[in-house]
């Protein structure tokens, strides 16, 4: 029987499973998607970038089995064009909340008073802010634009449902801390406290961020969340969060469940990086779903009762 503190995600024979296509949209980089469950088929909203151009933009693709997917031939971009989203709008995460899908993204744009961080190959300073879409059928959208103004901040999601009538929110502020907010308006949020942040001498030493958005269960708010060491590696963990006060943690990996171990993991145009953005439950697993090397796109599984079985 495998040690409950060791418990890993078991990695997809296929993967990558999407790659970057011959589109000139999508012909560099292809990484870092939200996941949904829309009528039996999971949907994939992933970030992606052309040769031509910094411009991050999104692509959809659709799978019955989790495994093969079919994308759309042209961008799903459906931000304005706002002075926020300069250079694009990524790493995209989705809820659904009574019949609508949710969609917080990153927007981005120069930061001409910031360093540049060395550890990156696009040579550029970048500004993220906290941005929100909304869609009933990946057709049409409710642009929000930044909905935490005079706020850096980026790794954010709504939980899956309203809570006396309210949004709940999780994002980041920061290198590392993951902050909780409320919100019954989508644009005005109040009581903003910190959740979880990084631990000195583990693997999530250096940042952390949450990764897919929450997932509910019996016991808990379910998050498969990213943690970078000193050497700027980034791994995946799993935290559990109190049904009813998320700012309680009742569990915390002491070990990463998902780790680079394969080449295209390990060598891309970021080294040595598991990023997800979208998890789903389908058929008594968990199916994650992770950018590697902020290239491509990898999915791996794990069963749902072995997670349960955790605390």
């Amino acid at each position: 029987m495998q040690d409950k503190y060791m418990l890993k995600l078991i990695r997809s024979e296929e993967n990558p499973i999407l790659t970057p296509s011959n589109l000139p949209w999508e012909n560099l980089l292809v990484f870092n998607p939200g996941a949904v469950v829309v009528d039996d088929k999971i949907f994939l909203i992933y970030r992606a970038q052309g040769k031509g151009d910094l411009h991050s933009r999104l692509g959809m693709a659709t799978s019955s089995d989790g495994i093969n997917f079919e994308r759309r031939t042209s961008p799903l971009y459906y931000g304005g064009g706002h002075a926020d989203e300069t250079l694009g709008i990524e790493d995209p995460r989705i809820v659904k909340i009574e019949g609508t899908y949710y969609i917080t993204y990153t927007a981005v744009s120069e930061d001409l008073h910031a360093e540049i961080n060395p550890n990156w190959r696009e040579k550029i300073a970048k500004k993220p802010r906290i941005a929100l879409s909304t869609t009933q059928d990946f057709k049409t959208y409710i642009d929000y634009d930044v909905i935490i103004p005079d706020l850096s901040g980026k790794n954010s999601s709504f939980f899956p449902k309203k809570v006396n009538n309210e949004f709940w929110l999780l994002y980041r502020k920061g290198a590392y801390h993951t902050y909780f907010a409320r919100s019954s308006s989508l644009t005005s949020w109040s009581q903003s406290s910190p959740v979880f942040d990084k631990r000195p001498g583990m693997w999530d030493s250096k940042r952390t961020g949450i990764g897919a958005p929450p997932i509910e269960t019996e016991k808990g708010w379910l998050l498969f969340y990213h943690g970078v060491d000193e050497q700027n590696t980034y791994r995946l963990g799993i935290i559990f969060l109190d049904l009813e006060d998320p700012l309680k943690i009742l569990y915390r990996s002491p070990e990463p469940v998902l780790e680079p171990e394969k080449d295209y993991e390990k060598y891309g145009f970021v080294p040595n990086v598991v990023f997800t953005c979208g998890a789903v439950e389908k058929d008594g697993k968990y199916y994650v779903y992770y950018g590697a090397c902020d290239h491509v796109i990898g999915v791996a599984t794990i069963e749902k009762q072995a997670v349960l079985g955790l605390f």
